[in-house]
């Protein structure tokens, strides 16, 4: 598969995740405050979210070593953003979704298990929102917002 078009496909599902994780976190944090337990509905919301997350990272590690952004050097400002920055920070996102959900599946309250699900995943909607290389920074400038 061509790097732009991976690189495309990249970028298009980040915008169907970020929808998913907000939709998923407020959802959850609403169902938290309202103590109600967790519907079906909600569920799997936060299951496609936890799927889209690792089929994401899938994509982006297939781009990081298909492009070759591993042999970047990490002393310059684009080489450090994509070897720690970008990689580390989204990596750790992924992993807070799948430990957010993780968690709310084994808790027995359900309020725990909302709480769960909201916590982890708005912690990981900041991590991704500061990591991606928006057109707006001074990173993604000239990129584009696809």
């Amino acid at each position: 598969m061509d790097g732009s078009l991976l690189t495309f496909f990249h970028s298009l599902l980040r915008y169907l995740l970020l929808l998913t994780l907000i939709g998923a976190a407020f959802t959850h944090l609403y169902g938290y405050l309202t103590r109600r337990p967790i519907l079906n509905g909600e569920r799997m919301l936060a299951v496609v979210t936890v799927v889209l997350a690792h089929i994401q990272l899938a994509l982006g590690l297939i781009l990081y070593f298909t492009t070759k952004s591993y042999a970047l050097d990490s002393s310059s400002a684009e080489g450090r953003f994509w070897k720690m920055e970008h990689l580390g920070t989204m990596i750790i996102a992924i992993a807070l979704i799948t430990v957010g959900r993780s968690l709310s599946k084994r808790a027995k309250d359900e309020r725990l298990k909302q709480r769960h699900v909201w916590v982890f995943f708005l912690i990981a909607l900041a991590l991704m929102l500061w990591a991606i290389p928006w057109p707006f920074r001074e990173i993604g400038h000239g990129r584009g917002w696809l």
